[in-house]
């Protein structure tokens, strides 16, 4: 972004990431890209990607967002992407992959859209770049969204590629499957 937006809203979010001693956008940017990979222990509650400092794609993308919000920074939007998840965009789920004799997965990742430009801070080495070329869907979506709507949108999107690839596999096998390479990423 080429605006740095301080933060200044007067919510309990914000707040707390002013006690972080983060005040801008770029600030929040660099905290958020910092933060380790991992699930938090309420998806519904934000506070905890700062309280845990940690947090998925979703959850980090979703404070981004919320944040914005907030603060009216303006021209950002959060997206639902689905994604060829395998070897070649995202390394460590290659074994999982390969062993399983599967060339990719559905897999949806959040990220956001700033002034038409795409952008990943799920962490300090994402690169949308790596994903641009794998995209098969995309959705606008709020914060509160990537609970229930993300999982249920993301679940849906895989029966329907089964059926309509006539993938070998049942749902509940390519899902733990996905929820593997999911802890490859935590480890």
């Amino acid at each position: 972004m080429s605006v740095n937006y301080k933060l200044n809203s007067k919510d309990n979010l914000t707040k707390l990431l002013i006690n972080k001693d983060v005040n801008s956008w770029e600030e929040l940017v660099q905290f958020i890209k910092k933060m380790p990979y991992g699930r938090n222990k309420n998806r519904h509650d934000l506070d905890l990607v700062i309280k845990e400092h940690k947090g998925t794609c979703s959850s980090k993308h979703a404070l981004l967002k919320e944040i914005a919000n907030l603060n009216a920074i303006p021209h950002i939007k959060l997206i639902l992407g689905i994604y060829k998840m395998n070897a070649s965009n995202t390394p460590k789920f290659g074994s999982v992959l390969s062993e399983n004799n599967i060339d990719f997965i559905p897999e949806a990742h959040c990220y956001l859209n700033i002034n038409g430009e795409r952008w990943d801070y799920t962490s300090d080495n994402s690169d949308f770049n790596r994903l641009k070329d794998d995209i098969l869907i995309e959705k606008e979506i709020e914060p509160y969204q990537v609970v229930a709507f993300k999982v249920d949108y993301h679940k849906a999107y895989i029966k329907s590629w089964i059926s309509e690839h006539k993938i070998p596999y049942s749902f509940e096998y390519i899902w733990s499957c996905r929820e593997q390479c999911i802890a490859n990423l935590s480890a």
